[in-house]
């Protein structure tokens, strides 16, 4: 049974592996949009009403300077997808981010410290999870472009949603590192630390904080695609990214209108540019669970 389980976990070590790689290609492809995108789609002296709509290469009709097809503008869909993936990846990477700064110093407190300022972050984490969290996103998005002047919104449109999603999303960081920290405040070592005179803030930084970390890691892996997701949502809603600066939620908003009408590609090309990243950032997080914590491989649990 143990060799059939270590089997299983070396397969999805490898499987892990494998979307390592491909999603590290997508990001690289990503990033070098300006180099790999056949056209750009946001200058609009570029665009040509006459090509929109343009079906992919490959099919009937098809046009070579569009891979896969233009859409109702007349822009190359395939450098659409590349520009509105990177927005979207950007936004979700510096959500996640903005997650962790404010999850991971809220777990570390609440679990070393335990008592009072344990049960009231905990609590509030736990108010804030019982609201989904694109309701939340949606509520600080419409809070800050209630305050903000509307000349502002446009340039501030990617700090307010990366605030909105962060915001919405650091719980999930505070509940799973302050399991951490609890488990590792009564370790030999932090008895230790304190027995030679270190404070508190220097055992959480120095010696709680690196045993979290690979925790952390798979966490945000995790709740990258997650975030990335809310963005999506967000923009295919109206209220994420304006029209100007398409991220992949707003190409798959637009495109929805020409679905019914036989123009496929405008929408369900975006849609796995959105989808594939997000599924294979869930494979590597699971690989990355499984390879930093050790109770969680199959073959381990079957010893025990």
């Amino acid at each position: 049974m143990a060799d059939i389980a270590d089997m299983k976990a070396e397969s999805l070590g490898i499987g892990a592996r494998v979307a390592g790689a491909l999603l590290a290609v997508i990001v690289l492809a990503v990033v070098a949009a300006p180099v790999l995108a056949p056209q750009d789609p946001f200058d609009i002296a570029s665009l040509r009403l006459f090509d929109s709509l343009s079906p992919p290469a490959i099919l009937d009709g098809g046009l070579m300077p569009f891979p896969l097809g233009s859409d109702g503008q007349g822009r190359d869909v395939l450098s659409a997808m590349l520009y509105g993936a990177r927005l979207s990846f950007l936004v979700g990477a510096l959500a996640i981010l903005m997650a962790a700064l404010i999850g991971v110093p809220v777990g570390i407190a609440a679990g070393y410290a335990g008592g009072v300022l344990d049960v009231a972050l905990m609590r509030l984490a736990d108010a804030q999870l019982a609201v989904p969290s694109i309701l939340l996103a949606l509520l600080a998005d419409g809070v800050a472009r209630a305050l903000l002047p509307r000349s502002w919104l446009e340039a501030s449109a990617i700090p307010i949603l990366v605030a909105a999603i962060g915001l919405a999303r650091w719980p999930h960081f505070a509940r799973v590192v302050r399991t951490g920290a609890r488990l590792h405040r009564g370790r030999d070592y932090v008895s230790a630390a304190r027995l030679i005179g270190l404070g508190n803030f220097d055992i959480a930084l120095d010696h709680v904080l690196p045993n979290v970390a690979g925790t952390v890691l798979v966490v945000a892996a995790v709740s990258l695609g997650l975030a990335v997701m809310d963005e999506a949502t967000l923009s295919f809603l109206g209220v994420g990214l304006p029209v100007t600066r398409p991220s992949l939620g707003t190409l798959i908003r637009l495109g929805s209108d020409y679905l019914l009408s036989g123009e496929w590609w405008v929408v369900v090309f975006p849609a796995l540019a959105l989808a594939v990243p997000v599924i294979l950032a869930n494979i590597v997080a699971d690989g990355l669970r499984d390879r930093l914590d050790p109770r969680a491989r199959p073959s381990e649990r079957l010893r025990a």
